[in-house]
């Protein structure tokens, strides 16, 4: 009876240190960040003291000192996603129709999987907000995603799409992205649900974890709260509308609602902090400061309105 009674705990904990694992928590670097080594230094240092173990980085541009720089992020045991931005800003007819124009990006996808990116991420893979709804714009951004997933799925790395945070409720006739069609061809979704870019910004950017919870829960409503993709919401160090006019403290305690919001969502794998300047000291102070598992936010998380 001892014997059984010693043995069980240590039968779970491979268990609970897997579940813990499996939550995905991540920062977003620019291909310079990467290559700056005083400053990947200083991420990967804070990101080995704080818990962060996914890095989603940029790859846009050829450079001797890419492949060096990830392999870096790899012996510090941080797994790294690709960033490709498919089309700036979102393309129009002739962008979007436009093979050659899909195959350069190509080239730079194979260039980090070759480099040991553990996984691709297309963003921008849209029409540009600026076009006419059209419901034929989802069909032909899902042409896209099908040519790109059978070329990345065939060197076995899983490709994610991000996602306007609307598109969680329901799809995007001007941009075309229509996740329920998207389904089938993706591995993982990263919805982008920054308070202040939903409108009117003021009253979502005062309701951080209110805007992101429900948007994660539409968003697994859509598949009947089991959606067949990863899903890592992407969520902001800062509301930019107010980066200037707001303290340390307040910007913290944004953040920190925004990963509760995430972490109290249904089917959700993790998230990723977006700063477009990569600047993330108070994202690293948030999490010194709750340092428990997704799962024990529960104790202190705000209450669902």
């Amino acid at each position: 009876m001892y014997k059984l009674k010693f043995l069980l705990p240590m039968l779970l904990l491979p268990c609970l240190i897997s579940t813990a694992h499996a939550w995905d928590k991540g920062i977003y670097l620019t291909q310079y960040m990467l290559e700056n080594p005083v400053k990947l230094d200083y991420l990967i240092r804070e990101a080995k003291a704080t818990g962060i173990n996914t890095f989603v980085i940029d790859h846009d541009y050829y450079s001797s000192h890419y492949a060096p720089a990830i392999a870096k992020v790899k012996a510090a045991g941080i797994k790294n996603i690709t960033r490709i931005v498919v089309f700036s800003d979102g393309g129009n007819r002739q962008q979007i129709h436009s093979q050659a124009h899909w195959e350069e990006k190509l080239k730079l996808v194979n260039e980090a999987i070759k480099a040991g990116s553990d996984g691709v991420q297309l963003d921008y893979i849209r029409y540009s907000s600026k076009e006419p709804a059209n419901p034929q714009h989802a069909q032909d951004v899902y042409q896209i995603i099908k040519w790109y997933k059978a070329k990345i799925g065939a060197q076995n790395i899983p490709m994610e799409i991000d996602i306007f945070g609307e598109v969680s409720y329901y799809p995007s006739l001007h941009i075309g992205q229509d996740i329920k069609l998207f389904a089938d061809s993706v591995d993982g979704v990263n919805p982008m649900v920054y308070p202040s870019h939903f409108w009117p910004y003021q009253k979502y950017s005062a309701e951080p974890y209110k805007t992101i919870n429900n948007s994660l829960n539409a968003l697994a409503a859509q598949f009947h709260g089991t959606p067949p993709f990863k899903i890592h919401a992407f969520i902001e160090a800062a509301n930019y509308h107010y980066v200037k006019k707001t303290s340390n403290t307040e910007k913290q305690r944004y953040l920190l609602q925004e990963i509760r919001a995430v972490e109290d969502a249904k089917g959700v794998s993790g998230w990723y902090v977006w700063s477009a300047n990569n600047v993330y000291d108070n994202l690293f102070q948030v999490l010194k400061n709750n340092k428990t598992r997704p799962a024990d936010f529960s104790a202190t998380k705000t209450a669902k309105k």
